[in-house]
């Protein structure tokens, strides 16, 4: 009889409660199951918080203040046109909390858990870092939401107070939530930057700085939008691409910075540099795919190919920093998938690689939209400086990799160091000639003299020579120069940091 009775009592134990269906419930717990864990505890523990209940509470209180002036100065008015002050004034106060307490608390949620070495514990629950970062993002983000959501009657009473367009009231939303989600990552990744206390301290001045710096930008453009253009746009063609540039921007480095921070908490053993070298090719793919759409749709116009080309290879250059300094070789689970076109994979060597083919890729899209707009003749002093932008990139990313991963210099060999070697070369570079110049009396951007100078041989390059034949300041053989130069340079490292990988792995 006890063997009959257990599956019915088996049975019953299992059964959903009455009135909920059987589906209904498996769908609930399979939600639950998906739910990232440390978002419920990051939000039960931010609302627990002193900060969050006193800025939540000056937040309602000093709008509260302000649509009060808001009904006395406007109840006895027939028609006003204060909209637009009032919703910049309520701005200020909700931007004080998005753009300054959210990213810096999601900085210091994450440093906490790494300087009270709390982080290996988070570890052993098995979410894994791009889960954990996850959890405490989105943690944040629902902090803002309700931050957003108590302001929101308030930005929508100053529309109806005239004065300013709800196009316009969306669309400084819009960016502005984009742009608060932005610094959460960039925060959250400043966190992973540095291991000492000396550094963790740097890296909190800085970040500090750069959130007041972006503060008081924002600012400015959302009163230069509101107040000079609040009552509407000219919603032409030219404007909804700068919006969607604007926020692909935004996105995509957004995406960019988040995974980087991922990587720098993974194991040597895991493929940490897969993600973040994905996302940036990505990110070059698509920007290019998008500009050549624009380039056509606004009648192909050739400052959109050049702006994006120095834009572009500054950024290229920025990482190129990062991505092609990496350690030497790579842990011993990851070598045996790892092929010649492997450039995804971690190690200095093909991260190299890959920073010399997007850096001289993206120039030569570029030049090839210039010459479509100008041909050669028109577009030759803006392809040659564009090509010189990216050739130097190279070359001071090479001369770094020389100077710090030759064999008789291990004591430049870290990562740290070859960046701090790829800046003072630049420096150099671009300091040394003109000092010479003025030592020797020539003219300080003197075109020889300043031939691989990385800031003045990229403008004279773009120069005209109205009294030269071609109206060129450079020839192209001057250019032919660099690139031999730099693909040397190229070559040389390339050749270095093969060889210190096959010795690291021979190890």
């Amino acid at each position: 009889m006890s063997t009959q009775a257990s599956p019915a009592s088996g049975e019953a134990e299992s059964a959903p409660a009455p009135g909920v269906p059987a589906m209904t419930s498996d769908r609930w717990e399979q939600w639950g199951d998906r739910l990232n864990p440390l978002v419920v505890k990051e939000v039960r523990q931010g609302l627990r918080t002193r900060v969050f209940w006193v800025s939540f509470g000056l937040l309602l209180a000093a709008c509260l203040v302000l649509s009060l002036i808001a009904f006395a100065n406007t109840h006895d008015s027939a028609y006003t046109r204060e909209g637009s002050q009032y919703f910049f004034s309520f701005f200020i106060c909700l931007a004080l909390v998005l753009f300054g307490v959210i990213p810096f608390n999601a900085y210091r949620s994450l440093a906490r858990e790494r300087e009270d070495e709390t982080w290996s514990l988070l570890l052993l629950t098995g979410l894994g870092p791009r889960r954990i970062l996850l959890g405490k993002v989105a943690s944040f983000l629902v902090q803002a939401v309700l931050y957003a959501s108590a302001v929101g009657p308030f930005l929508l009473f100053s529309y109806f107070l005239n004065g300013i367009s709800l196009p316009t009231i969306l669309m400084v939303l819009l960016y502005g939530a984009t742009w608060m989600v932005f610094l959460t990552l960039v925060s959250v990744c400043a966190a992973t930057l540095a291991d000492s206390r000396m550094g963790r301290a740097a890296v909190r001045l800085l970040l500090v700085g750069a959130l007041l710096l972006s503060l008081f930008q924002t600012l400015t453009l959302a009163f230069v939008v509101t107040q000079e253009r609040g009552s509407g746009f000219s919603f032409d063609r030219e404007f909804f691409c700068g919006l969607a540039a604007l926020l692909w921007v935004l996105v995509s480095n957004g995406w960019l910075v988040f995974e980087v921070a991922v990587s720098r908490l993974s194991l040597v053993t895991e493929d940490y540099t897969r993600h973040p070298r994905r996302a940036l090719v990505a990110q070059v793919v698509v920007t290019f795919v998008g500009m050549t759409a624009m380039w056509w749709f606004l009648d192909r116009k050739d400052d959109i190919p050049t702006g994006m080309g120095f834009l572009g290879g500054l950024h290229l250059i920025f990482a190129s920093l990062f991505m092609g300094t990496d350690v030497d070789g790579q842990a011993r689970p990851l070598r045996a998938g790892t092929r010649v076109w492997s450039l995804l994979k971690p190690g200095a060597l093909r991260g190299f690689r890959l920073s010399v083919l997007l850096l001289l890729g993206w120039a030569a899209g570029c030049s090839a939209l210039v010459w479509a707009s100008q041909g050669p003749t028109g577009g030759a002093r803006l392809m040659m400086s564009i090509g010189a932008l990216a050739l130097y990139g190279v070359l001071y990313l090479s001369v770094a990799l020389l100077l710090g991963r030759l064999p008789g210099s291990g004591r430049f060999a870290s990562p740290v160091s070859v960046r701090l070697l790829y800046i003072l070369a630049g420096v150099v570079g671009a300091g040394v000639p003109p000092l010479l110049a003025a030592f020797l009396g020539l003219e300080g951007r003197d075109e020889l003299l300043n031939l691989l100078n990385p800031v003045l041989g990229t403008l004279n390059f773009g120069r005209y020579d109205y009294s030269g034949s071609g109206g060129l300041k450079m020839t192209p053989e001057l250019l032919l120069c660099v690139a031999l130069v730099a693909l040397l340079a190229a070559f040389a490292a390339d050749r270095v940091l093969a060889d210190r990988e096959r010795r690291v792995h021979q190890q």
